[in-house]
């Protein structure tokens, strides 16, 4: 009898709605191992991680908390972020800390069309749409470089200056993912975002890089679109979109923009992700720690449970993370929402539909 695989999953559920999402993605996954006739098993470890712990700490994780994780299977978050402690200092002292020191540089977010989500789109209505954005995770707009300076020339003579860093291997590597990525598809198609009419260095190298990668895959389409006509052609043209692939900060707002076309932030899973697995990669839902609604049972696990589908993917496991998604598509098509896209159900009713849906 072949022993079973476990996986080792470091859980770090941070703030707000996080913890709720976190839960409900661990019962789910618990429950699909359950049934795996003892293929696979999850170990989970807990991190108590995030603005709470800053409170206490001035630290939003351990100085050793990379140490700490780097022997698990994969990281699975929640959300970072609370009106206690500024943004600024939440998302780089936990989420960003982990990405870019664990080399987490390509960052997959689907935008999924989900059956019994209404979407603002009239053209979802009666049109397949399906697509991803791969977002380069490592450098660009979120380099971290700049600082602030000549306060000393008193109130309001202060300069910032934020630098975006675009190298040609950054470039080269996220790119190569997304053509890949489309290989695997129905419709073999790269997008590129850029910006090079305003930009003229950085996003010059991203276009060039995209010209000359492009030529090891005459198989695939490709076409090169400015951030601001791309944004239209999300709402006015979706169906013709595949893999999209963006720098740092266009393909965060962009994807954004998808998630909310589709229905909600509250569905949008994503994959950040150590390609080479030098490092664990770290699944995580993007709408954030949502203080208005934390606690309340409000939340959508919808996008953590999706993340998760993403995770079973990266373990090698494509079957259970079809049947992962199946059980999404059934719970939302038999009308079981949350608030967020137009439903009644709590956190807790949506995560159980989810299990009886695995095993039915």
């Amino acid at each position: 009898m072949t022993p079973p695989r476990t996986f080792r999953i470091a859980a770090i559920p941070a703030d707000g709605v996080g913890a709720e999402v976190v839960a409900a993605g661990r019962a789910v996954l618990d429950a699909l191992a359950a049934d795996s006739q003892g293929a696979f098993a999850f170990e989970w470890q807990e991190f108590p991680w995030g603005c709470e712990y800053y409170e206490r700490t001035g630290k939003m994780m351990d100085d050793d908390g990379l140490e700490q994780l780097k022997p698990f299977d994969a990281i699975y978050f929640g959300a970072v972020g609370w009106p206690n402690v500024p943004d600024h200092i939440s998302l780089w002292g936990l989420r960003l800390k982990i990405c870019q020191n664990f080399d987490q540089w390509a960052n997959v977010r689907p935008v999924h069309f989900l059956p019994g989500v209404r979407s603002p789109l009239r053209k979802a209505d009666d049109t397949e749409l399906d697509w991803v954005v791969v977002r380069e995770n490592s450098e660009g707009e979120y380099a971290g470089l700049g600082g602030r300076n000549l306060g000393g020339r008193g109130p309001g003579g202060e300069v910032a200056v934020q630098s975006a860093l675009f190298t040609e291997v950054g470039c080269e590597r996220i790119m190569r993912f997304a053509f890949d990525l489309a290989r695997t598809r129905s419709r073999r198609k790269v997008s590129s975002v850029t910006k090079s009419n305003a930009q003229q260095y950085g996003m010059v190298l991203w276009d060039d890089v995209f010209k000359r990668v492009a030529l090891d895959y005459p198989d695939v389409e490709t076409e090169s679109v400015l951030v601001d006509a791309m944004s239209a052609r999300f709402v006015l043209k979706p169906e013709d979109l595949s893999v999209v692939v963006a720098s740092n900060l266009n393909a965060d707002i962009l994807s954004d923009l998808g998630s909310a076309l589709a229905g909600s932030l509250g569905l949008a899973a994503s994959a950040n992700l150590n390609p080479e697995r030098r490092f664990p990669s770290m699944f995580e839902p993007v709408h954030g720690s949502a203080p208005d609604i934390a606690g309340q049972g409000l939340a959508n696990p919808i996008g953590a449970v999706g993340s998760a589908a993403l995770m079973l993917d990266h373990f090698g496991l494509p079957d259970q993370a079809a049947r992962l998604n199946k059980a999404i598509e059934t719970t939302t098509a038999a009308g079981i929402l949350t608030r967020d896209v137009g439903g009644t159900s709590s956190t807790d009713e949506v995560t159980k539909a989810l299990i009886d849906a695995l095993n039915a």
